[in-house]
């Protein structure tokens, strides 16, 4: 037994949180044809043009070498095109095209279907505080990372 019980800690919640969201997700998703994953690189595509896979990773949380799979999918289905960046050679602008911008509008309706009615659960209030607090355990679990990787 440990000393601290599984319903004690805020992590479990968290990710019991995330669970049901990505599951949420990708049952609206479904029917648009593309995962959350997917879903996510296109919804940041479309606000970041030309945008390189490297930082596109960054705003999606996920590793380079994944970032280049979800890309080469969507390439491969016509929904990108990858371009070189005019100075950087060894940069590829990443862009939506016609038909990915279309998947797009209807993917992010049905997954703002989703975060609506998880944002009708909670008053404004509750949801300021909702954002607030999860904000502050992003930065304890990042402050807890930092303190693990310098030995302390």
């Amino acid at each position: 037994m440990t000393s601290m019980p599984a319903s004690d800690r805020i992590g479990s919640y968290v990710k019991r949180a995330e669970q049901a969201l990505t599951m949420a997700k990708n049952a609206a998703l479904k029917p648009a044809g593309v995962t959350t994953a997917q879903y996510s690189a296109l919804l940041h595509l479309s606000e970041n043009p030309g945008i390189s896979a490297a930082a596109l990773a960054r705003l999606c949380g996920v590793t380079p070498p994944t970032m280049n799979t979800v890309l080469g999918n969507l390439q491969e289905r016509g929904f990108i095109e990858r371009t070189p960046h005019a100075w950087h050679k060894n940069v590829l602008e990443t862009r939506l095209t016609e038909r990915g911008e279309a998947v797009m509008r209807d993917a992010d309706a049905r997954a703002i279907r989703v975060e609506r009615a998880v944002d009708d659960a909670f008053s404004a209030a509750e949801r300021e505080t909702l954002r607030e607090l999860l904000s502050r355990c992003a930065d304890a679990y990042d402050a807890t990372r930092t303190q693990d990787a310098a030995g302390k």
